[in-house]
């Protein structure tokens, strides 16, 4: 059987097709749904439209790739906006596609599942108007918590600024309380984007960024090298994907600090994240 899965996130639209257990291929459409919804507490027309036109154009792929089953799911910006029920029922009308609007904790749940299975660990997730942390112990969740800031929420609320930003998420750490010492794995746009960035990748490739483990001292370095530069020297740098050039500061800064509140060292990313544990989620449902 053919699957694919469509996740709407708050900075991009992915689409993942599976078959036979394992991930074909990913593909990527940047539509920024929460932009501005740090000022507004509402998804722009804008944004919905082009969001709803991405998701309508992976829905097509997806048919014309053979998928017997396709599902859409949407995170913390269709969930936090006022308006965000309004979206879900703009595709709706306009392409016949449902979408599920998934909780934070689901969004955690689906994270460590797509990148850990059923092995122990933690997760840490940074998006674009969520950050997700999530640890397994003996099998068993016992910690997970998503806090309401992102790579492009901090963004808008800090405008690059390193100290405004610096403040800001220390400010908002405390929410996560305490967090059980684990070894942590990172997903995510922000956690692949500095691999490609620390390994000059000037063509993507998954392969090369998969299971690659950052440091600390690595995540600070690229945080505060980003939020130190202009739009154009961030755009010049090897590795740079484009659409995510001026909010990866604040991501970076926002990964980094929490790993350090988590108490790791490292982080080890992985290309595995919530798009695969959707899918396997729905497909122990089914069984």
């Amino acid at each position: 059987m053919r699957i694919a899965a469509i996740d709407t996130g708050s900075n991009s639209v992915r689409l993942l097709m599976w078959a036979d257990g394992r991930s074909l291929y990913k593909k990527i459409e940047t539509t920024r749904l929460a932009e501005g919804l740090s000022a507004t507490g509402r998804l722009s027309d804008a944004a919905m439209r082009r969001t709803a036109s991405a998701i309508a154009a992976f829905f097509e792929e997806a048919a014309r790739g053979g998928a017997d089953k396709t599902y859409v799911f949407a995170t913390a910006a269709a969930r936090r906006a006022q308006n965000g029920a309004d979206f879900v029922r703009m595709v709706k009308d306009a392409y016949g596609i449902d979408i599920d609007v998934i909780s934070g904790e689901e969004e955690a749940e689906i994270g460590i599942l797509g990148a850990l299975g059923g092995a122990d660990g933690g997760v840490i997730d940074v998006g674009g108007a969520s950050s997700e942390v999530i640890v397994r112990e003996n099998g068993k969740t016992v910690y997970e918590k998503s806090l309401d800031l992102g790579a492009v929420r901090v963004t808008e609320l800090c405008g690059g600024d390193r100290a405004k930003t610096v403040a800001l998420i220390r400010k908002r750490l405390p929410f996560y309380g305490t967090i059980p010492k684990a070894r942590m794995t990172a997903i995510g746009g922000t956690a692949t984007s500095v691999v490609a960035l620390e390994k000059q990748l000037t063509v993507y490739d998954p392969a090369k960024v998969h299971g690659c483990e950052l440091s600390l001292k690595t995540l600070r370095k690229w945080a505060d090298a980003l939020l130190g530069m202009t739009q154009e020297e961030r755009l010049a740098l090897p590795g740079m994907d484009p659409r995510r050039a001026d909010i990866l500061g604040g991501g970076a800064m926002l990964l980094a600090l929490i790993a350090e509140y988590a108490g790791a060292r490292s982080v080890t990313v992985s290309e595995s994240d919530n798009l695969e544990g959707y899918i396997m989620r729905k497909l122990e449902a089914e069984t």
